[in-house]
């Protein structure tokens, strides 16, 4: 069977992604969703941390970075389970 990331419906835990957007996003990100950790690396890249309960709301917020115009550059599952990381903090 292969490893799939998304959590199944009676595990309760959030699958973990990773994605990877052109550009340093502004620091209201981390109010939004819960769990969002930002990492800017010196590339000019920014790599958003966050938990999602299902593919709804992981589509909801591509759907938000595309409505801002951020350009996605990936999308890689991280498990799932917490973070670690509060979501104050960033990496410059």
């Amino acid at each position: 069977m292969p490893d799939d990331p998304s959590p199944r419906p009676d595990s309760g835990q959030p699958a973990v992604y990773q994605i990877r957007v052109r550009g340093h996003l502004h620091d209201r990100w981390a109010d939004w969703p819960s769990g969002l950790c930002i990492t800017r690396d010196e590339s000019g890249d920014t790599v958003l941390t966050v938990p999602v309960l299902d593919q709804a709301a992981l589509h909801g917020l591509l759907r938000k970075l595309r409505d801002v115009g951020v350009p996605l550059v990936s999308i890689n599952p991280a498990g799932s389970g917490q973070t670690g990381i509060p979501s104050s903090e960033e990496n410059r």
